[in-house]
């Protein structure tokens, strides 16, 4: 049985919308929902056990995603096993797109579906920042920012034995290799971007926060691995850059603001990486919007 497991922390907005589609077009006795109520002060718990007994709720008062996702897993009933982030929205047809590309391949241990990203109603600087992220390879490549990980049993024994990160998704991502990981392009999600400058700006500053822990722990693993050779990493340099002006020259304002941003980000997260503040959560309320 396919289990899907949805940490949830005061998601009463869109939870909604998500559970809608995860429930069309499915028969009844399919796939395991276990939405995990983390911490929540809002009707989350509310709104997911409004969907019916094929949702189940578990709520735990922890506000944490990582206990959330243990929680779930140790409720969910099957495997290939979904992790959905509840601000997305996939459906059926995807879920069953991903589980049947892990079923069709046994290398295969984890995919991720194809990404729409929405972007109108936003600034014309977050349109631009996006118009350059979603083109770059590690971007393309790898299961992160996609709000959605499927695996299999042997693949969530690798994701499970990762240690709480904020980066979260990257880590699950770079715990594969390429022949063990792929993205789904029939599978779709719809992940909504942050619609001002200053909602991108925080919700950058989160993730070069989370990386920068995310490269300590790569850093201390190797350091107790004899022989380990370069960590794998999904950081974007200056010749991804580079090497897209090149084959689209007409980006290069696009690619200015993606600069800035990246270096408002820098500076806002500089403070957090010195204090070693790994837990503060910067979450964009504005892409939760209607």
């Amino acid at each position: 049985m396919t289990s899907i497991v949805i940490p949830a922390h005061n998601e009463g907005r869109v939870i909604g919308r998500l559970l809608d589609a995860l429930l069309a077009d499915t028969s009844p006795s399919g796939p395991d929902i276990v939405v995990v109520c983390n911490g929540c002060t809002d009707d989350t718990a509310q709104v997911a056990a409004a969907h019916g007994d094929r949702v189940r709720v578990v709520e735990i008062p922890t506000p944490s995603k990582h206990t959330a996702l243990r929680a779930g897993d140790e409720h969910a009933l099957g495997f290939p096993r979904l992790y959905v982030d509840a601000d997305v929205v996939i459906g059926a047809a995807g879920v069953r797109a991903l589980t049947g590309a892990l079923a069709q391949d046994p290398d295969l241990l984890a995919a991720a579906p194809g990404r729409d990203v929405p972007l109108a109603g936003c600034a014309w600087p977050v349109r631009a920042y996006y118009r350059v992220w979603q083109l770059l390879p590690a971007v393309r490549e790898g299961l992160f920012g996609r709000g959605v990980i499927a695996v299999t049993e042997e693949g969530h024994r690798r994701i499970a034995a990762l240690p709480p990160l904020m980066a979260d998704d990257l880590a699950a991502s770079l715990a594969f290799g390429p022949g063990e990981r792929r993205v789904v392009e029939t599978a779709r999600v719809v992940v909504r971007p942050p619609r001002t400058w200053a909602d991108l700006i925080r919700r950058k500053v989160r993730a070069a926060t989370s990386s920068a822990e995310f490269e300590r722990f790569q850093a201390a693993r190797g350091a107790g691995e004899a022989g380990a050779g370069a960590a794998p990493s999904a950081r974007t340099g200056t010749g991804d850059l580079r090497a897209l002006l090149r084959a689209r020259p007409t980006l290069v304002p696009e690619v200015a603001v993606f600069g800035t941003a990246a270096l408002a980000a820098r500076r806002g997260a500089r403070r957090a990486i010195r204090d070693q503040d790994f837990s503060t959560w910067l979450r964009d309320e504005s892409s939760r919007g209607a």
